[in-house]
């Protein structure tokens, strides 16, 4: 039996440009934001995201989006891309993550797994991953 690789890192927002497509009624919207990212820890490189978001009048927001990162992960170098889904309640941003069969180049080709991610405001996000290489 193989045992996945645990791997934890902190992210900053490097860049962050959102529009609304859809305007709702009582401030509720549909948004797109494209997102950089610059990774620390177990994760070192630099990654980006294109959201898709649907927030409430309350303005929290549940979100979906695709995620690439390049750059090292543990020992090994390339990049891969990760679904992402979650939750942002007013304070922080969470959800789950899942890398995308068959998206894995260099040494993370054949890159599988899942993991998490909390950003709240305000404060460093950080981000978890249980990984395999093929």
């Amino acid at each position: 039996m193989v045992m996945s690789t645990h791997a934890q890192g902190t992210f900053q927002i490097q860049s962050w440009e959102e529009n609304p497509y859809v305007e709702l009624e009582g401030g509720a919207k549909l948004t797109r934001a494209s997102v950089g990212q610059a990774f620390a820890g177990d994760f070192d490189g630099e990654g980006s995201v294109e959201w898709l978001m649907c927030y409430r009048e309350d303005k929290t927001a549940d979100f979906v989006g695709l995620q690439r990162f390049v750059g090292r992960l543990g020992e090994r170098s390339g990049s891969f891309v990760m679904t992402t889904q979650g939750t942002f309640d007013g304070e922080k941003a969470a959800g789950e993550l899942a890398v995308v069969p068959g998206s894995g180049t260099e040494e993370l080709s054949g890159i599988t797994g899942s993991g998490a991610f909390v950003a709240p405001h305000g404060s460093t996000p950080s981000v978890d991953l249980d990984y395999d290489v093929a």
